[in-house]
């Protein structure tokens, strides 16, 4: 592998940002300082105005393939990934077949060594009745197990109490789950269907799917991992009612119990149903604005540890059904960086809270081996981004596989200009320069 040099940069990174060159050799970061080398190098890079970061890493996605690849693919997901910065990505058990066997875990990960542009891992899946499939998981191989608490695809939900118990003592690796209580949002949707019939819209999904069914389900989550002192992972936190389960007396390396709020629940609330309808679907569902501001209070108090997406695309026409029929989920890999940009644009984030919480903390959280920091050693996964060169979302530069965007026709005031995975430039203005270049994960467990 040829050597790269980045030269000029202002790197974000642990805190601090300084002005360095970065020397990338045989996928690594070689060196670190001013004034470097460039003998021998294939290229040069100067990045003079520009900040560096280390790669996002994007804990929750759900890229479709196998089974649902008329959605998305894991080659498709992941270039849109890397055009938007994100150079590694943990994606879920629920396509088809859900990946509840070594097997098909296996399955899942072949492909993604064919055709993953980004860095990648995969969660095995948890159900009623895989729990000794679940226990072969190797903790140093693969990133966690997820557990659907709350109504999914396939034979995903986990609702029975004594495989949850069972669960929660017996896994010897992070157990991620997905939390809404599954009766709440039966009876809500009971009640609601009856009301309104054909009527109803978007604008009752966080009615149905409310703050009580994502605390009652949460709490349990937590309840179980006090007591047999599980390693749990909260995903895609919405609520304000949920925060004061979670903790920020200890740094995230020390916290047995962590968790993560997405994009799209900082950005949107439920004002915006009235615009965008099904295409903000999503589970659990965009509320309203006061539980905006208190995710991202949370998020710089430290409650909250880590930014995500949940990307979870479906076709156009799919979303232009009627409200029941409409499938839950947006698409959003490609823009996570940019639209947490915008909020230090407009002063609610610091650029190092960004880096802290988009690379640093997922890395911590997960164990993951020698990513998500920009130091000499670890692997090359490295964006540049343009903070005074605006890009305006459009039809004709979306790569998701859905071909739209909740953020269509939205101008964001920066750009990512160069991604480098696992060493290897893979994106640069606007263009894509390969085709392969992730690798699976490792962790230190």
């Amino acid at each position: 592998m040829s050597k790269l040099l980045i030269r000029n940069a202002q790197l974000v990174n642990e805190g601090r940002i300084t002005e360095t060159d970065v020397l990338i050799e045989d996928g690594f970061i070689a060196q670190l300082g001013t004034g470097l080398s460039d003998s021998g190098t294939s290229r040069v890079i100067d990045a003079n105005g520009q900040y560096l970061l280390p790669g996002v890493i994007d804990d929750q996605v759900h890229f479709r393939e196998p089974g649902l690849t008329h959605k998305a693919t894991i080659q498709s997901e992941s270039r849109a990934a890397v055009a938007g910065g994100v150079t590694t990505f943990m994606e879920m058990p629920n396509t088809v077949p859900n990946a509840l066997t070594q097997e098909l875990l296996a399955d899942k990960y072949a492909i993604a060594a064919r055709t993953s542009l980004a860095n990648y891992s995969f969660f095995m899946g948890a159900s009623n009745d895989n729990l000794s499939e679940v226990l072969k998981t190797d903790p140093k191989t693969v990133c966690g197990i997820k557990a659907f608490m709350g109504s999914s695809t396939g034979n995903m939900l986990v609702d029975n109490e004594q495989l949850l118990n069972e669960l929660f003592r017996e896994s010897p690796m992070l157990i991620a789950t997905h939390c809404e209580d599954e009766a709440t949002v039966r009876a809500n949707t009971e009640r609601y269907r009856a009301e309104y019939g054909d009527r109803a819209t978007a604008a009752l999904h966080p009615v149905i799917r409310n703050e009580e069914a994502c605390l009652k389900s949460s709490s349990l989550a937590v309840e179980l991992a006090r007591r047999h002192n599980t390693r749990l992972h909260i995903l895609h936190i919405s609520t304000a009612n949920e925060l004061a389960l979670f903790s920020n007396d200890k740094p995230l390396t020390e916290k047995r119990i962590t968790s993560e709020v997405c994009v799209h629940h900082l950005w949107f609330d439920s004002r915006d149903y009235e615009q965008l309808g099904n295409l903000i679907k999503c589970n659990p569902a965009i509320k309203a604005p006061h539980h905006k501001e208190a995710l991202l209070a949370a998020l710089l108090d430290d409650r909250l540890d880590i930014i995500a997406t949940d990307h979870a695309p479906h076709t156009w026409d799919e979303k232009q059904q009627p409200y029941w029929q409409a499938p839950s989920g947006l698409p959003l890999v490609q823009h996570p960086l940019l639209m947490m940009l915008e909020f230090v644009q407009q002063g609610k984030l610091s650029i190092e809270t960004v880096v802290r919480k988009m690379s640093h903390a997922p890395a911590d959280c997960f164990q993951i081996d020698r990513r998500g920091y920009v130091r000499e050693g670890y692997w090359a996964d490295l964006v540049l981004v343009n903070t005074a060169r605006p890009t305006q979302v459009s039809k004709e530069n979306i790569l998701y596989h859905c071909g739209w965007s909740p953020m269509e026709g939205h101008t964001f005031s920066a750009t990512v200009t160069h991604t480098i995975v696992s060493g290897e430039l893979v994106y640069e203005n606007g263009e894509l320069l390969t085709d392969r270049a992730g690798e699976r994960l490792a962790f230190n467990r």
